[in-house]
C-alpha cells in the first residue's frame, strides 16, 4: 500500500470550485493506484466566516477570558467544517470521502493547549478506512489528550499534522499545496524575477521558514527530516511539479530538469518588524548574568547575538520593544534601540567555507547605498540587518548578485 499525504491550506478550500480541484487531486492519486490521506486547514483567512481567527473573535465577543481548553475547542471548529465539506465534495464525485477529527485520526497529544506536542499516533482507524477504499479527510492543526480533550498544535499546525501522519503511515511522500508553484528563490511580492526552486534540502527549507519565508512550517520540516520522507510543495491551481524537499545527499528528484546542486546560495528570506538593541557595559559576569536572566525571566527571545567587551548587541521582535525598554531602564543599563529593522537571510547548503560570499553580499548592498547594521552567519546562512525601508532593494540586490533568477 503506497500512501500519499496531501495537505491543503485554507485558501485551497475556500470556494466550491477550489474544493472540487482539491477533491480531484486526491481522486487522481487514487486512480494511480495510490492511497491518499488528505489534511485540511480551516476555510479562508481572517475575516472569512469559518477561519480560525474569525472564530476566536466570535468567542471573544461573548467573553474574552477563555480558558485554554475551551479556546482550543473553538479553534478546532474551522478544520472540522473544512473536513466535512471536502469529504462531501469527494462523495459528490463518486468516491468515498470520510471526515475525521485529529482524535479520530489517532493523533494523541499532551495537554499543552494552544501548542500541544504529539505523543503518538494510532493509525488503526486510517488504515481501516484505506483498506475499505475510502479517502480519509483529516482535520489539520489538532489532536486530543489521552482523556479526549481537544488540543491544537500551534500556528502552522496543519503542516505538522500532515508530516506527523506521513511519518506514522510511512508515506512515500507528503504534498503541501499552496497558492504558488513551489518554494521560490525570494518572496515574489518583492522580487519580480524570483523563480521556483526544483529541489531543496530539509535544512535549507527549515531555515527559510524560521527566517520569515512562508513556505512549510519548521515543525513539519523537522518531522519529515527525521523520518526521511520527501515533502513536495505544489500549487493547488496548477499541475506544476513544484519543489521537492529531501535529504540532498541521498535523494534525486525524478521531476527536476535542473537540480542545480552546485549552487552555493539557494534562496533569500526576510523578516520585518525587528528592533536592534545595543546595551553598553564593560564585560563582567555579574552584568552579563543580570541582562540574560532579565531576558529569560520575561520570556524574550533574542537573535543576531553579538557580544563585545564594551557592548552587547542583539535583535528582538518589535512586539517586545516596550517590554525590553522597561527591563533595561529598571536595571539601569545604558542602551539604545533601533526600531523598524529587517533581517535579510541568504541560505545555501554549500555556503560554509566558501570564500567571498560575504564580500559579494556587502558589495551588492553597498552599490545600493544600503547600510548594514549587523551580521551573523551559521552553517548554511548569512544574515544582515538593515532598515525596514531598505528591505525590497536589499533582497533584489542580493538576488541579482547571485543570479538566482537564472
Amino acid at each position: 500500500m503506497e500512501i500519499i499525504v496531501q495537505k491543503f491550506g485554507g485558501t485551497s478550500v475556500a470556494t466550491k470550485a477550489l474544493r472540487e480541484k482539491v477533491a480531484q487531486k486526491a481522486i487522481d492519486m487514487k486512480k494511480e493506484g495510490k492511497y491518499p490521506v488528505v489534511v485540511v486547514s480551516a476555510i479562508g483567512r481572517s475575516g472569512d466566516p469559518y477561519a480560525t481567527d474569525t472564530l476566536i473573535k466570535f468567542s471573544n465577543a461573548v467573553y474574552e477570558e477563555y480558558a485554554s481548553r475551551e479556546l482550543d475547542m473553538i479553534m478546532a471548529c474551522g478544520e472540522i467544517i473544512s473536513s466535512v465539506i471536502l469529504a462531501n465534495s469527494i462523495k459528490s464525485m463518486g468516491y468515498k470521502g470520510v471526515a475525521l477529527t485529529g482524535y479520530q485520526a489517532g493523533i494523541i497529544t499532551d495537554d499543552n493547549y494552544g501548542d500541544a506536542e504529539v505523543i503518538r499516533v494510532d493509525k488503526t482507524n486510517i488504515l481501516n478506512l484505506l483498506n475499505k477504499d475510502c479517502i480519509p479527510v483529516v482535520t489539520g492543526f489538532q489532536g486530543a489528550t489521552e482523556s479526549g480533550d481537544t488540543t491544537t498544535l500551534g500556528r502552522g499546525g496543519s503542516d505538522t499534522t500532515a508530516a506527523i501522519l506521513g511519518e506514522a503511515l510511512n508515506a512515500s511522500f507528503i504534498e503541501i499545496y499552496t497558492d504558488v508553484d513551489g518554494v521560490m528563490t525570494a518572496d515574489p511580492r518583492l522580487v519580480r524575477e524570483a523563480r521556483v526552486i526544483d529541489c531543496m534540502g530539509y535544512d535549507e527549507v527549515y531555515q527559510m521558514a524560521e527566517d520569515g519565508a512562508k513556505v512549510v512550517h519548521p515543525k513539519a520540516v523537522a518531522v519529515a527530516k527525521r523520518s526521511n520522507i520527501p515533502l513536495k510543495v505544489k500549487n493547488t491551481l496548477s499541475d506544476a511539479s513544484g519543489t521537492i524537499i529531501h535529504n540532498k545527499q541521498s535523494y534525486t528528484n525524478p521531476y527536476s530538469k535542473n537540480i542545480r546542486n552546485e549552487d552555493v546560495l539557494t534562496a533569500i528570506a526576510h523578516k520585518n518588524n525587528i528592533a536592534q538593541v545595543n546595551v553598553y557595559f564593560e564585560d563582567s559576569i555579574e552584568a552579563n548574568e543580570l541582562l540574560m536572566n532579565a531576558l529569560t525571566n520575561n520570556q524574550i527571545s533574542i537573535d543576531l547575538i553579538n557580544f563585545f567587551v564594551d557592548k552587547k548587541v542583539f535583535t528582538v521582535d518589535a512586539k517586545n520593544v516596550e517590554k525590553i525598554d522597561k527591563i533595561l531602564e529598571k536595571n539601569k543599563f545604558k542602551y539604545s534601540i533601533i526600531k523598524n529593522c529587517s533581517k535579510i537571510t541568504t541560505i545555501g547548503h554549500k555556503m560554509r567555507g566558501i570564500p567571498g560570499i560575504m564580500a559579494k553580499i556587502v558589495k551588492a548592498l553597498s552599490y545600493e547605498h544600503i547600510k548594514i547594521l549587523q551580521t551573523s552567519d551559521s552553517h548554511n546562512t548569512i544574515a544582515c540587518l538593515v532598515k525596514d525601508s531598505d528591505t525590497q532593494r536589499a533582497v533584489n540586490a542580493i538576488h541579482r548578485e547571485f543570479h538566482l533568477s537564472e
